[in-house]
């Protein structure tokens, strides 16, 4: 058989498993969802194992850093991938819920009901916790999933899915309910977007390259790729809430998208705020690359260039520029991010209220960390990705965005005239 006949069996497999699960009841979905969160506990060992694996072959190629660092997995990360499980167990499960309804005057009783969206692939890179995330979210919200993980974590996420698949067996559901896809040729992914009658979702989180390969799908796509997220010490900020909030946004864990990538500062409060962020930023190991008014007060700063305005560095990189006003910040903003998350930081409510109207990115903080936009963080026990679509979904993905509706109309013999 072809690759393209091999994978497009397999999603008509998983495709068909997804009929029975878009029927199953809320207990026994959340059955599997606890022997999933048992069993990764239990297969620590395992994981860790198939995870060095990985790290193994990323240095031999040159890999460290911010890469290195998204694709490891240790016991801290993986009892956080158990409890996340464990925290969409927790939850409502959409499925099947009243959305609305009304009664027509011709006494017709109309009611819109979320339902599955049906088969979801999931084609994503670097970081395996993603199988597990995608996964669970998908089981709980009655869709079927194909998972498509980057070469570079191979191992791993073999072993995820397999402890997945595991569960759902445990549960009596079927296995091909979550589908990995072990090939790691890359033609896989051109064989998924080709195949609109069997997946109904590619939900991509990557960078350009992958951005690229799904270019032309025949099948709709609701990415996840930039952060480029920013972070504006208003006039009126308390600076040193603003130390706390920046300092947090880019060094707790710089290699994910949600990590502030341009702090901008009002030109009122530079002289007092950029010397004590920049010497803490440094001692972390941040380089900062800045404009000619951050390089005046913060000398051993490099210049940035007007590709560091559009860069989405996922590492210990700032680009810092000193703006006059909250319209050439908003401005700025609006030219050079990717409307995932940006933040400002003021003491000045109408500045905030502002911001808040103003900036078109699908979170927006206020006196916050951009860091906070995660679907744990918002209460979704896991996410499938941070949409900046406008469309269907946006933000974190949690279990509702993983559904559509239809409409239920029950009637008592009537007949259109």
């Amino acid at each position: 058989m072809s690759l393209e006949s091999d994978v497009v069996a397999m999603l008509a497999a998983a495709r068909a498993a997804g009929h029975r699960l878009a029927l199953a009841s809320t207990e026994q979905k959340n059955e599997a969802l606890r022997a999933i969160a048992k069993i990764i506990r239990g297969s620590r060992g395992a994981i860790v194992e198939a995870n060095t694996k990985d790290l193994e072959r990323a240095r031999s190629q040159g890999r460290g850093g911010a890469f290195v660092e998204r694709l490891t997995l240790n016991d801290a990360r993986i009892e956080s991938m158990a409890k996340s499980v464990e925290e969409v167990v927790a939850l409502r499960d959409p499925v099947g819920e009243e959305m609305e309804s009304w009664k027509r005057p011709n006494g017709l009783e109309i009611k819109k009901v979320r339902v599955p969206l049906g088969l979801i692939a999931m084609v994503y890179e670097s970081r395996p916790n993603v199988t597990v995330d995608a996964a669970v979210l998908c089981i709980k919200s009655g869709n079927a999933v194909v998972l498509r993980g980057g070469s570079e974590a191979l191992a791993a996420n073999s072993c995820l899915a397999a402890l997945v698949a595991k569960g759902l067996k445990e549960a009596g559901l079927p296995p091909e309910c979550a589908t990995f896809v072990e090939n790691p040729d890359r033609e896989v992914v051109q064989v998924l977007k080709r195949h609109p009658e069997v997946i109904d979702l590619i939900i991509p989180r990557g960078g350009e390259a992958l951005k690229k390969a799904l270019e032309g799908s025949a099948v709709p796509l609701l990415p996840h790729f930039d952060g480029k997220c920013h972070t504006y010490v208003d006039r009126s900020a308390d600076l040193k809430m603003a130390e706390e909030i920046c300092f947090n946004a880019k060094c707790s864990r710089p290699s994910v998208c949600n990590a502030m990538e341009k702090m901008l500062v009002h030109a009122e409060v530079a002289d007092r705020f950029l010397p004590a962020i920049a010497a803490r930023l440094k001692k972390a190991g941040v380089e900062i690359r800045g404009d000619e008014r951050t390089r005046a007060i913060v000398r051993d700063a490099r210049p940035a260039t007007e590709a560091d305005w559009d860069a989405e560095y996922l590492d210990l990189i700032l680009a810092v520029k000193v703006v006059d006003s909250m319209d050439e910040a908003i401005d700025f903003i609006e030219r050079h991010g990717s409307h995932l998350a940006d933040a400002i930081v003021t003491q000045d409510k109408n500045a905030a209220t502002r911001f808040e109207r103003e900036v078109d990115s699908a979170t927006v903080y206020v006196n916050a960390s951009t860091r906070f936009t995660d679907g744990f963080e918002f209460g979704f026990g896991a996410e499938t990705g941070i949409s900046t679509n406008r469309l269907h979904a946006r933000g974190p993905m949690g279990l509702s965005e993983l559904t559509t509706y239809k409409y239920v109309i029950s009637g008592t013999g009537q007949v259109r005239g």
